[in-house]
């Protein structure tokens, strides 16, 4: 999961354009600036800091643009920074029951140690947020975007208070005390094991242990956004230099910042928050109905149930769907059109695929438009554009089963 307010197009490594958008759309006022625990750490190694989320955050590394930076993490392993993301902890024994009215997963039958994606939803069946869910034993570890934390927060808290007014016994606690960072890339595994000194062959994606990591007490779940093999490590903020240093001193690693994140992203087909969903897009408009549980489509429960139901069987009039678009990239708001010229959508992310090196895009057609291969027309800059609807993800996914 990403929340950006920063998205990045490429060319040879260089930012070509930065879009920037109002605080309001955040939660967070523009002057309350953040840094996490490594923004030294980041400075210190040639980090480009931009405002993202509400924290200053590195966008990339004077020693290795964004380019190539991307390229690196699909051919060896990165190290991102993820710090400004919210990390909650869910414990009481109505856990399940209160967390599922307010996401689309499957908690009770979760096994222990797995790990799923959800999105929390309101009563309109919108996404108020996408969100990465872990079964402990004693709880409920839930990590969600930094861009929707205080939004996220208010929504949770205020179903928490009518919950427990009514005897649930529950709770909700941020964790503060921790920092997290995602290792990304094929060769992520091999680095890890020569830091817990076992195998990790065991560990699927979407499951997660609590291990020593260069002797340091981390959550580690086999998760990440780039569609690579990766890990993402919930660590003591005291000791997160030390752990990242010790990252780091492998050869196969080095350092990435935002804006390979969100190239590496758009290639894997998964979503920006804010941008490819929001709380007027449902799940099944987003290309997300896999995140429904049977069980959950069975009973419902959850807010909104009553509108994304019906769109289950009953169908969309929009659907998220992947572009391929020749000449100049389409950015968020480009137009897209059928062949006759009539509006049937519109783009809400877009970038260079480094790897494919072709332009690729995300983005809502009219239904009916949405199927592999449909030709259509993307209106860039005010010049039409031939483009054509593609599988995604666009870069074959490589998570470890």
């Amino acid at each position: 999961m990403l929340k950006a307010q920063t998205p990045f197009l490429l060319q040879s490594g260089r930012v070509l354009a930065r879009r920037c958008y109002a605080s309001t759309a955040t939660g967070t006022a523009a002057t309350e600036i953040k840094k996490t625990a490594l923004y030294d750490f980041h400075k210190q190694l040639g980090g480009k800091m931009v405002p993202f989320a509400g924290y200053s955050m590195p966008v990339l590394y004077s020693s290795k643009g964004i380019l190539n930076s991307h390229l690196h993490t699909r051919a060896n392993a990165s190290l991102f920074d993820v710090s400004h993301m919210l990390q909650t902890r869910v414990v009481g024994k109505d856990r399940h029951a209160f967390f599922e009215s307010l996401v689309v997963a499957d908690l009770q039958n979760l096994p222990v140690h797995q790990g799923t994606l959800s999105v929390f939803t309101n009563e309109q069946g919108g996404i108020i947020d996408d969100t990465i869910i872990m079964q402990h034993p004693d709880s409920l570890y839930v990590v969600s975007n930094a861009g929707c934390a205080e939004k996220d927060l208010a929504h949770i808290r205020h179903h928490l208070g009518v919950f427990q007014s009514k005897g649930g016994d529950v709770d909700v606690q941020v964790i503060e005390d921790h920092s997290l960072i995602a290792l990304q890339g094929p060769k992520a595994a091999s680095v890890l094991e020569a830091l817990v000194n076992k195998s990790l062959n065991d560990l699927a994606f979407m499951s997660s242990r609590f291990m020593d990591v260069a002797g340091v007490p981390c959550h580690v779940a086999r998760s990440g956004y780039t569609g690579e093999d990766g890990f993402e490590l919930s660590v003591p903020t005291s000791e997160i230099v030390a752990v990242t240093e010790k990252i780091l001193s492998h050869p196969a690693v080095e350092m990435a910042g935002l804006g390979a994140r969100d190239s590496l992203r758009l290639e894997a087909g998964l979503c920006l928050y804010g941008h490819d969903m929001d709380d007027t897009i449902t799940p099944v408009e987003a290309g997300l109905t896999w995140t429904i549980a049977k069980t959950r489509r069975e009973k419902g429960g959850f807010l909104g149930a009553d509108k994304i139901l019906p769109q289950i069987k009953g169908g969309v009039t929009r659907r998220r769907v992947g572009l391929l678009v020749e000449g100049a990239p389409a950015r968020e708001g480009a137009e897209i059109l059928d062949g006759e010229g009539n509006i049937i959508g519109k783009v809400t992310s877009g970038c260079p695929s480094p790897c494919l090196k072709k332009n690729i895009a995300m983005g809502y057609v009219q239904n009916g438009f949405h199927k592999k291969g449909t030709p259509l027309t993307v209106k860039v800059r005010n010049k039409l554009q031939k483009g054509e609807v593609a599988k995604m993800p666009f870069v074959e996914s490589k998570y470890h089963k």
